[in-house]
């Protein structure tokens, strides 16, 4: 069976506690004995005593912590772009011309807990959300080495919640994906890290994404249509660079986000009658009329399930406010 995990700290800790881990049976935790400072100590040194952990030893209400993002920020934050068909089109591109793997970086330091505020920078006002499907490493990659199918469970731990918050007023007129999708708080993970077994792995397809925004929902889309699937990616990043138990990786987000492409008639005027600072500056002008940007008080619950609840994620609840 799955084994719930989250890392927090009691409700009423200084902020300068010491984060702990433990399993979560229903409303209750118990803890975990020891101290793993990082995901990748409890990763390599937790994992089984965690599984070792009982209903009887719950003597935690969950209700007297604070749930903290249990990827921890000295974790690589590894992203997917453009992975899902449908989020490939509302973004004006065609799906055949993408025949590779669309790969960037957050800053890790952005990761924020799955109930804190979302802070929007005073200078930013396209504020966008991507509910994505996180994966956690479970040891390190080798260098070349080809991941199939098949052994997703001898490489990887575990799954988690990511909300890919990007200040598209940043990325896409600067073209950086990195500064618009780094700021404090652009990436809430959590609440929990739910680690499968090997034959839980073979029904990360079915796993269901729910995103709303105030009580509407905005993202609906099973993680199966993902167009380049986990071993595929994994294999690529082991022949990139170096990948470490606890890492991170988002697998991208489906249609639904508040950034949408123009349309053909007003791509056509943009392309052929104004400059690239003037394209840019009547996308901004537009893009600030359009409601589905996040705003101040707006509040975002994702959620990650399959359909018979056999493998839950929880749901992250987090609300944006100003800078």
């Amino acid at each position: 069976m799955a084994i719930t995990l989250i890392r927090f700290i009691p409700a009423n800790a200084l902020a300068d506690a010491d984060p702990r881990w433990g399993v979560v049976f229903g409303e209750k935790v118990a803890p975990l004995d020891g101290s793993y400072p990082t995901t990748a100590d409890l990763i390599r040194n937790g994992r089984e005593a965690a599984r070792q952990l009982t209903p009887a030893q719950a003597t935690l209400d969950l209700d007297s912590v604070r749930v903290l993002p249990p990827v921890t920020s000295n974790q690589q934050f590894i992203c997917q772009g453009v992975n899902y068909e449908s989020h490939v089109r509302e973004s004006g591109l065609d799906p055949k011309n993408f025949p590779f793997n669309t790969i960037f970086t957050k800053a890790p330091s952005c990761i924020s807990g799955p109930y804190d505020d979302v802070v929007r920078p005073s200078h930013v006002k396209l504020l966008d959300y991507e509910i994505e499907l996180g994966l956690v490493l479970g040891r390190d990659l080798v260098p070349g080495e080809v991941v199939t199918p098949d052994k997703l469970h001898e490489v990887l731990a575990g799954v988690t919640i990511v909300n890919d918050i990007s200040a598209r007023d940043v990325q896409l007129p600067q073209g950086q994906f990195y500064k618009g999708k780094s700021y404090q708080t652009f990436g809430p993970v959590g609440p929990v890290l739910l680690l499968l077994e090997p034959r839980e792995w073979q029904r990360w397809r079915e796993l269901k994404m729910t995103l709303t925004v105030n009580g509407i929902a905005r993202q609906q889309a099973y993680c199966g249509e993902m167009l380049f699937k986990p071993h595929q990616t994994l294999t690529e990043l082991a022949s990139l660079h170096g990948m470490h138990a606890g890492d991170l990786v988002a697998t991208g987000t489906p249609a639904g986000c508040a950034a949408k492409a123009p349309g053909k008639l007003v791509m056509f005027i943009l392309k052929h009658f104004m400059s690239d600072a003037g394209k840019w500056k009547a996308f901004i002008a537009k893009a600030k009329k359009n409601p589905l940007y996040l705003k101040p008080s707006d509040v975002m619950a994702l959620s990650i399930r399959t359909d018979d609840g056999a493998l839950d994620l929880g749901q992250q609840r987090t609300r944006v406010v100003s800078a």
